[in-house]
């Protein structure tokens, strides 16, 4: 993989799994620089809300309207729709997904409203998601809010 960005994202990931979570990661860059970074957290924090994409978020701390206007938005899998509004309240113009194929978030409502998204369908990422869901399928469901 050549983007240094998505293999951070990847990176963020896997740390997730080793912790003990779901291996989904996500960084915030501006001006060619990871200014936040995070993976799901959901398991290990207990909470409700800490999907890969609002720990990115959170652990980049208060920006202005302007930065976040010209950053761009990794993730290893397609956001959901929590993750999504958040690109979306934030006004984020451009959004790299790792993948879609094992879960498909608002995609074409998040584009409607103007935000690039670029779908790379990297290999690694995808392997990693369905190996987590056959292994973990009642962690997923519940991640994704699906009763099995």
């Amino acid at each position: 993989m050549s983007d240094p960005f998505l293999r951070a994202a990847i990176d963020e990931a896997r740390a997730g799994l080793a912790e003990g979570g779901i291996p989904i990661g996500s960084v915030l860059v501006l001006d060619g620089k990871i200014v936040g970074r995070g993976h799901n957290r959901r398991v290990q924090k207990g909470s409700a809300i800490l999907h890969a994409e609002m720990d990115c978020l959170e652990n980049a701390g208060r920006l202005r309207a302007r930065d976040y206007a010209r950053a761009t938005l990794y993730s290893t899998l397609s956001p959901c729709d929590m993750c999504s509004g958040t690109a979306l309240l934030y006004k984020l113009p451009r959004v790299v997904i790792g993948e879609n194929q094992t879960f498909r978030g608002p995609e074409d409502y998040v584009r409607s409203r103007g935000v690039q998204l670029e779908i790379v369908q990297d290999a690694e990422c995808i392997a990693l998601m369905r190996a987590f869901i056959a292994a973990r399928p009642e962690l997923w469901n519940e991640d994704i809010g699906v009763e099995p």
